[in-house]
């Protein structure tokens, strides 16, 4: 996983569960399933921090979960991505750009919602504290960001960094 990280991923935002906003009080945004089934097979399953771009809007912190989210018992791999800004509507059909920078944590079950929404709470404030990072946030410059299409030429990818 170290070599494939930052890792930059490309896609349209589309509807989850619900879960996000609704049981968690976390919203989230989830790629089309083609973008998730296209991630490298050594990208673990787990929680991540990063940077995330929906449009062309500034580039925010974020952190995600790729995997099955076994407390919700998810018999399909996702990517879901909890955009750590307050934005006023949805973006479902607007593409969203991530980079994917570094790893938390493996995917785990929990005995209760508390416990995981306890769980996201740290998660989010790690994230906070390793992209405030002078040398992790300048990857928030990047010309994946800049690019009207993103890095690769639009498509998903590892950086040459």
């Amino acid at each position: 996983m170290k070599n494939t990280l930052p890792y930059f991923v490309r896609g349209k935002v589309v509807k989850g569960f619900g879960r996000g906003s609704k049981s968690l009080g976390i919203p989230t945004a989830n790629y089309e399933q083609p973008v998730v089934d296209e991630l490298p097979d050594n990208l673990n399953k787990g929680i991540y921090y990063g940077f995330a771009q929906v449009e062309q809007s500034r580039v925010y912190e974020c952190c995600l979960s790729i995997g099955w989210n076994p407390y919700f018992g998810n018999q399909v791999k996702s990517m879901e991505t909890h955009i750590i800004h307050n934005f006023s509507d949805d973006f479902y059909g607007s593409i969203l750009k991530i980079c994917l920078i570094g790893y938390i944590r493996d995917e785990m079950n929990f005995s209760s919602i508390d416990e995981l929404k306890s769980a996201i709470r740290r998660d989010i404030e790690f994230t906070k504290q390793e992209l405030s990072k002078p040398d992790v946030a300048k990857l928030s410059q990047h010309p994946f960001f800049t690019n009207s299409n993103g890095a690769n030429d639009g498509t998903n990818g590892k950086s040459n960094l």
